[in-house]
């Protein structure tokens, strides 16, 4: 008994060493790979990357001064803490302005920026994107849009939680940096195009799969819940609103929903019923036709999940 008490206590105080040190070390640093990359500006390239960023960046990036100079990320999971953007304008004291392309390129896959600190699971990481559309990105970061111009203006510093302190340092650290080009699908082929919009470019999974801390970056489909709702986010009054399924189960997703019924959803946040879409689905009315009905498309080749997801709809 006392050989057995003695190592139960062995391992709380390695258990609590560990926890400590997590605890009390902040977020971890990593080496970023190096890369030599100059990426030419041009009118077709800042267009896609202000739809692209129009998805994923400025919701979270405005700032009040209207330009993306950071702000309060309220519609993160309330087990993240308070959590604010940073400022990703052109400044190059406050923002990125100081920023190499190749740098950006290292961040926007990893997460990792150029001093080695790490930006947690509330910062999206794109390893699936396709290499020109986060060439794109960098074209419109760099371009003459108002949204980007410097700005001196930033948020208070997030403290991290231990929650994200410890996601941080296991299952949802830095992706592994791409080893060879990542291509754009054909678009004439309607399901891969629709996949890779819906979980390389706009990562709708993320949100609709069953939780962030569950998500996997490298092989959405084996993320668990994977398109089926129930992921808890907040509204702009902090209350929380549960993702929904967006799976082709007929009773509680969308299988019974036509291509037309979706597309008035996604873009204008028109539902079947009648009703608006619920914040945080915003209405997206910068992409295309051709690009929600290939999502359309895609979605209907995933496993329906029967789930039903109550958001007041």
């Amino acid at each position: 008994m006392k050989r057995i008490g003695f190592v139960l206590l062995l391992l709380l105080l390695i258990v609590a060493g560990v926890l400590a040190f997590v605890q009390f070390s902040g977020l971890p640093t990593f080496e970023a790979p190096q890369v030599d990359l100059q990426v030419e500006v041009t009118p077709e390239r800042v267009a896609q990357g202000a739809k692209i960023a129009a998805i994923q960046c400025m919701n979270c990036h405005m700032g009040s001064d209207q330009r993306m100079s950071g702000a309060q990320m309220k519609d993160v999971p309330p087990e993240f803490g308070t959590i604010y953007s940073r400022n990703i304008t052109q400044d190059k004291e406050k923002g990125i302005g100081s920023w190499s392309d190749g740098e950006l390129l290292v961040f926007l896959r990893t997460g990792i920026r150029k001093d080695g600190s790490f930006a947690p699971v509330y910062m999206p990481k794109y390893p699936l994107l396709a290499d020109e559309d986060i060439y794109s990105i960098i074209a419109w970061l760099r371009s003459d849009a108002p949204p980007v111009q410097p700005s001196q203006q930033e948020p208070p510093p997030t403290v991290p939680n231990f929650l994200v302190k410890a996601l941080s340092r296991t299952v949802l650290g830095p992706p592994p940096f791409p080893d060879q080009p990542v291509m754009l699908p054909d678009t004439n082929d309607q399901i891969a195009w629709g996949r890779y919009l819906a979980v390389g470019a706009y990562d709708c999974y993320n949100c609709h799969s069953l939780n962030f801390k569950t998500n996997n970056i490298l092989e959405p489909e084996k993320s668990e819940g994977f398109f089926g709702g129930g992921n808890p986010m907040l509204n702009l009054d902090g209350e929380v609103i549960m993702t929904a399924n967006i799976t082709p189960d007929p009773s509680t997703g969308i299988g019974n929903w036509t291509q037309e019924q979706f597309l008035q959803a996604v873009k204008y946040g028109d539902a079947p019923n009648g009703n608006k879409l619920r914040y945080p689905m915003l209405a997206h009315t910068v992409l295309p036709d051709a690009e929600v009905n290939a999502i359309y498309a895609y979605l209907q080749t995933v496993p329906p999940l029967v789930h039903a997801v109550d958001r007041h709809q």
